[in-house]
């Protein structure tokens, strides 16, 4: 079966459902995009390797992992969602120690996020894609609006049948940027790297 190559778009956040998040593939070459429903821990830990500002003050499990490659000589050489049953995506790293390859079963999630680390590709199978890729429909009247728009959209119709509603997250919007650099910096020496996504994404939006 063929592979084909993946992007990562970015982590959607449902609008309406709190604590939802859904990490959005795009392929390479084409204009399908594969949204997976992910934790929000998970979703934290690929935030803050996309976000390059971000940086907690101790290695997550996920910096952990990286770091005890790094010191054994392990690298993560690429990731292979390969399996698609009941909805749940199935993963693998193929990883290399002294030229010997090994291959060790992952959540996608965690997989992803540790190809971020180790600057790896992320590949599917061709069936996958055609089985659960998706094409967004765009209004030509709206063709100018910010993608998140469309993602979040996207996002709620994901998790409408699997998350119970609860309070709609805190808004930054009327913060002034200087507010939301120094509500940044609280938010990471807090740990709480949910809360410092969602203040990135508002910075983001007004640069």
């Amino acid at each position: 079966m063929s592979l084909v190559r993946l992007n990562i778009k970015g982590i959607s956040y449902s609008q309406t459902q709190n604590g939802a998040y859904a990490l959005i593939l795009n392929e390479v070459d084409g204009d399908r995009k594969l949204p997976i429903v992910i934790g929000a821990f998970e979703a934290q830990s690929i935030a803050i390797a996309l976000e390059k500002e971000i940086s907690p003050p101790r290695p997550l499990t996920h910096d952990l992992f990286k770091n005890f490659a790094d010191r054994f000589d392990i690298i993560v050489k690429q990731v292979i969602i390969h399996k698609l049953v009941d909805g749940v995506f199935y993963s693998s790293l193929i990883c290399e120690r002294d030229k010997i390859e090994e291959i060790i079963d992952a959540r996608t999630s965690d997989a992803i996020a540790l190809a971020l680390r180790f600057q790896a590709p992320i590949f599917t199978f061709k069936n996958i894609l055609d089985k659960a890729g998706i094409y967004l429909k765009v209004n030509p009247k709206k063709e100018d609006e910010n993608d998140d728009t469309e993602d979040s959209i996207l996002m709620d119709d994901l998790v409408a049948n699997e998350l119970e509603t609860q309070e709609p997250r805190e808004s930054f919007k009327a913060k002034t940027t200087e507010e939301l650099h120094k509500l940044l910096e609280e938010a990471v020496a807090d740990e709480d790297y949910e809360k410092a996504a969602h203040i990135r994404d508002e910075i983001s939006k007004r640069d």
